[in-house]
């Protein structure tokens, strides 16, 4: 991770883009048992049907989890101050999502530096999955 300071970024500067591999039924059931969420619509498709879905569909938490690592790749998981998300659509199975972010604002609070960026998740047919911000305390330098 190279160190990002509030001097070397711009508003209008995008984060690294990080891309996850195709959701699979073992990315699910693996999300579920690291994340003690067992709820059955995501890995169940019994369950699912007959709640009127296709089939499984992945955890929000899943898709916010990238989000964040797409954050914590570029700057130390401490430097973070606030996080927010919306949940805009499901994501799928064979869903690859695609993490991002921009730069759009620098300010000055509470005696720090700061950044605040625009994110997004989006699957391979541009689908936006969730949409948030992230605030950011950077050295001066």
């Amino acid at each position: 991770m190279a160190e990002v300071n509030f001097v070397s970024v711009n508003v209008g500067d995008q984060i690294p883009a990080l891309v996850k591999p195709e959701i699979t039924r073992t990315t699910l059931g693996l999300f579920a048992g690291a994340s003690g969420d067992h709820n059955p619509i995501h890995i169940d498709i019994d369950f699912a049907k007959a709640a009127g879905m296709d089939d499984v569909f992945a955890h929000g938490m899943l898709s916010m989890a990238y989000l964040a690592q797409a954050l914590t790749n570029w700057v130390p998981q401490s430097t973070l101050r606030s996080y927010n998300v919306r949940f805009s659509a499901i994501t799928h199975l064979r869903d690859r999502i695609a993490c991002d972010g921009e730069v759009i604002e620098k300010f000055e609070e509470n005696g720090e530096s700061r950044i605040r960026v625009k994110l997004q998740a989006v699957n391979q047919d541009g689908d936006v999955k969730l949409a948030g911000d992230a605030v950011i305390a950077l050295p001066k330098q």
